[in-house]
């Protein structure tokens, strides 16, 4: 397993660095910023979850709808049950298992922010399946707790606060709109504290 994860936090790094390239920024501009202000680098956990097989899927949801807090997101779902779905253009589409160990590249909302939006946490969320367990590994690439996050002054969104204070907010908004959050951010990085949520 360890060998597994840090092969995916190789791979995190490369994405970073790409990610980086592709909106004009510095090769290590996502991963500095990451490494937050004491430098000890992104934080970087996997998580482990199943998801039970339901005999009703119709009443009951796995996970609810959200988009993810951090950075990069590298999930290998289960290779035969189905259940995560992203909105794309107002619909839910089904995202297939994984097959030949495939990895789902999902991007969160600090990456938004970094990227001013041209990189989007996209709404997800995990349906229960009648056909059997689902079974995924998710493996999470961070801004440390101390990371300043703001858009790369190329790009511009939110600018100037912690991480740790973006989670106290998300922790009592996960599940609503993530545009009233970084509303939230904007107002709180210029010394106001009004939630828009």
């Amino acid at each position: 397993m360890d060998e597994y994860i840090a092969q995916l936090i190789k791979l995190a790094e490369q994405l970073s660095e790409l990610m980086s390239e592709n909106l004009g920024l510095e090769k290590n501009y996502i991963k500095e910023v990451f490494s937050g202000t004491n430098g000890n680098g992104p934080s970087v956990g996997t998580k482990v979850a199943k998801y039970p097989q339901c005999p009703k899927p119709e009443l009951v949801r796995g996970l609810r709808e959200h988009t993810d807090s951090g950075g990069i997101v590298l999930l290998l779902q289960d290779d035969q049950v189905p259940g995560l779905e992203f909105l794309k253009d107002g619909k839910w589409v089904q995202i297939p298992p994984s097959r030949n160990n495939t990895i789902f590249v999902n991007t969160g909302d600090q990456v938004e922010v970094l990227s001013n939006g041209r990189y989007k946490s996209v709404l997800h969320r995990v349906m229960s399946e009648k056909t059997g367990s689902r079974l995924s590994f998710a493996t999470f690439y961070n801004p440390a707790g101390d990371a300043l996050i703001s858009s790369a002054p190329k790009l511009l969104y939110p600018r100037h606060y912690r991480f740790q204070d973006y989670l106290k907010l998300y922790s009592t908004t996960k599940f609503s709109e993530k545009g009233p959050r970084f509303e939230s951010m904007k107002t709180m990085a210029n010394g106001h504290y009004n939630l828009h949520v």
